[in-house]
């Protein structure tokens, strides 16, 4: 058992207490990069194939070399050893240009740490969130891709910052709007909005990222009677909403009991929403 596992994609356990990455990494000073966070759990990784896929599409997204799925799923496997605890952990996947100043090729890690402990309370009584502007049209992704939306890129500040700003503000999380009004996505978070028995989260279209937790929640969600769709939302749609969450690899499903100045009460659907990503994400 560790608090903390490092390993490389040849299958090295390093000491997680030295330092790993070279000052001019490409993924440190630019965050030019790709990366995945999945969870740990009862030894197991939740969504491993999905979460591969995303990082192949990732990595091709940036012009990176296509990822050796075999030799991160080996890399995967001994790390998940490595953990050793049924509690569970936070992985992620870090794959960036490498060095700067190096030809060595490209840094590849798997790391695996103890979960935020936002993750507790996000789980069990929900989160508060403001909705703001990205300053993006619903249409960049594809006017310019080089924006990479819908990639999971090591480029995180400006959602860093967005969090940080709604902190400042009293408030746990945000939700983004694209310049017309649509709703976007959370900075680490893929949004639903249930009414009655339909759940409702963003088309890819819009530039978000393909969540696979929500991949999840809509095969089990089917599966138990739920339309769910993928359509245009705006922040007034969320406001009518039964009830809005915020679904993520980690947190899983955070209900959003406050947005700006609506507050959510609660619903008789709302264990269900949990029971049902729970169980769609466990290996």
């Amino acid at each position: 058992m560790s608090s903390r596992v490092v390993v490389t994609l040849a299958g090295d356990v390093l000491d997680p207490t030295r330092p790993v990455l070279h000052a001019d990494d490409l993924g440190a000073v630019r965050g030019d990069g790709v990366f995945e966070t999945l969870l740990v759990r009862a030894g197991k990784v939740c969504r491993l194939d999905a979460h591969l896929a995303r990082l192949r599409r990732s990595a091709a997204a940036v012009d990176l070399d296509e990822p050796d799925v075999d030799a991160w799923t080996r890399a995967i496997g001994i790390a998940a050893n490595a953990w050793g605890t049924a509690e569970e952990g936070a992985m992620r996947l870090y794959l960036s240009r490498g060095r700067e100043y190096d030809d060595g090729g490209e840094t590849a890690l798997v790391t695996v740490s103890a979960l935020p402990a936002r993750v507790a309370s996000a789980r069990s009584t929900g989160v508060s969130a403001l909705t703001l502007a990205r300053g993006y049209s619903v249409d960049v992704a594809d006017a310019a891709p080089w924006t990479l939306l819908g990639a999971k890129t090591l480029s995180y500040a400006v959602n860093m910052a967005a969090l940080r700003h709604a902190q400042r503000a009293g408030r746990d999380d945000v939700i983004f709007r694209s310049a017309e009004g649509y709703v976007l996505e959370g900075p680490r978070s893929t949004v639903v909005a249930v009414t009655d028995r339909v759940m409702t989260t963003p088309p890819l279209e819009h530039g978000v990222l393909p969540g696979t937790t929500v991949d999840a929640l809509y095969d089990s969600a089917a599966s138990a009677g739920f339309t769910c769709r993928r359509a245009p939302l705006r922040v007034a749609d969320l406001v009518l909403a039964d009830s809005v969450w915020l679904v993520s690899s980690i947190t899983l499903a955070a209900k959003v009991h406050t947005l700006d100045d609506t507050v959510y009460g609660e619903t008789a659907l709302d264990a269900t929403v949990r029971t049902l990503v729970d169980t769609a994400v466990s290996p």
